[in-house]
């Protein structure tokens, strides 16, 4: 089998800690958003065929920024916000964290769509819902992505997605970081999402 051939140059080029340091870039942007621990990196890295493109750690709560990534060809940005929900963490850290999400998630006029990431072993969790309704109330276009799919069995991948289908009323995507089960699919429609004119 041929070795995969990158496809897209995706270059870390922003990373914002507070409200205060937030330029939105004027391009196209499509945000990551997650529990902590539950695999952004390494779908940031997978989708960037880079590895140490987004550093990966085994302590859950290491995104404390939000990360600008531009990607070429196509001249746009995919956003990863800080992970939430970390309890270990101080809850003046959380708050913080939560803040600069909302600054950025508001009133952004170059945000396509944010893409939730969500851990394939788990059921709907609370604060990915609450992550999902307010996207929606501020009209921006939510989907989801399961990740760490290699760990479920194809009747669990099954089960979650049929679970996720009924929240959203559109099926999720399905993710491996090991095996780069659904890469092309997300990378393509990531790219069509990011390019589209605002509200189509």
């Amino acid at each position: 089998m041929k070795p995969e051939t990158p496809q897209v140059v995706m270059t870390l080029t922003e990373t914002v800690y507070l409200p205060s340091q937030l330029k939105t870039p004027p391009a196209p942007q499509v945000a990551l958003a997650g529990r902590s621990n539950v695999g952004k990196s390494t779908l940031v890295n997978k989708l960037g065929f880079r590895k140490g493109l987004a550093k990966i750690s085994a302590t859950p709560g290491k995104t404390r920024s939000l990360n600008f990534y531009h990607v070429l060809p196509g001249d746009f940005y995919l956003v990863d916000l800080p992970g939430y929900g970390y309890a270990r963490c101080a809850k003046s850290e959380r708050d913080k964290w939560a803040k600069l999400i909302n600054v950025y998630l508001k009133d952004n006029p170059w945000l396509r769509a944010v893409l939730a990431v969500v851990d394939c072993r788990l059921p709907p969790q609370a604060l990915d819902l609450d992550l999902l309704a307010y996207a929606s109330g501020q009209g921006i276009r939510t989907l989801v992505v399961l990740t760490k799919a290699d760990k479920c069995t194809q009747r669990e991948r099954e089960a979650r997605k049929k679970i996720w289908e009924d929240i959203l009323g559109a099926p999720p995507y399905v993710f491996s970081g090991k095996t780069g089960l659904g890469r092309e699919a997300l990378w393509t429609d990531i790219t069509e999402l990011a390019l589209a004119e605002p509200g189509v």
